[in-house]
């Protein structure tokens, strides 16, 4: 697995997928868990669980995926990607956030806390973690997004110079996007779009 498995991660923008709650942004469960099998369809997750029965020779019977101390009570779920692991807990936690006490837990208050608890622990391998930092988006990924928009308006400025211009910065772009066919909206590489920029600004009109 690359070693920049977690910076590819942390800067797949996300926000289009967040929803608010009480103020703040999160990401579903169900949005986290896409993000990050499409980029590792190899991902795999774990739900805890703690034996509540056991038979009379002692061997447990009957399982709850959650755990308590008697006055609230938590979940824990890991998330593997190759041979990274990565496991958090959560307390379960009513609608305002505010943890359940241990006697009112029941399997729906749970089943909520464990997929929160996915999301949070697809955040630790980089999906989404940015929105626990208090960002709307990655600097990289705002980065890519505003150097796109500058090498699209300077194309667009340059190719009205002329057809000759415009069948040069054609060339340019194909040149130094080949692998996006020469489409900075298909670039997430901010060094080639600046590489793309660099060569833009030096374009002069060319007379047909």
């Amino acid at each position: 697995m690359s070693e920049n498995y977690f910076s590819q991660l942390y800067n797949t923008d996300v926000s289009d997928k967040t929803k608010e709650k009480n103020g703040l942004k999160y990401l579903s469960w169900a949005a986290a868990w896409a993000s990050l099998k499409k980029i590792h369809p190899d991902a795999n997750y774990q739900y805890f669980e703690e034996p509540i029965k056991f038979s009379a020779d002692g061997a447990p019977t009957v399982y709850r995926y959650w755990f308590d101390d008697g006055k609230t009570g938590w979940v824990k779920v890991a998330v593997t990607i190759g041979d990274i692991t990565h496991t958090e807990i959560l307390p379960i936690m009513d609608y305002k956030n505010k943890a359940i006490p241990a006697e009112s837990i029941d399997s729906t208050s749970a089943n909520k806390s464990l997929k929160r608890c996915l999301a949070k622990a697809c955040a630790a391998h980089g999906i989404g973690l940015y929105l626990y930092e208090g960002e709307d988006m990655p600097e990289e990924t705002k980065m890519n997004n505003s150097l796109q928009a500058e090498c699209m308006e300077l194309i667009r400025k340059k190719c009205a110079l002329s057809e000759k211009t415009k069948a040069k910065v054609g060339e340019i772009c194909k040149e130094v996007l080949a692998d996006e066919n020469g489409d900075p909206n298909l670039c997430e590489d901010n060094a080639k779009l600046k590489e793309l920029k660099k060569k833009l600004l030096a374009v002069r009109k060319i007379v047909d």
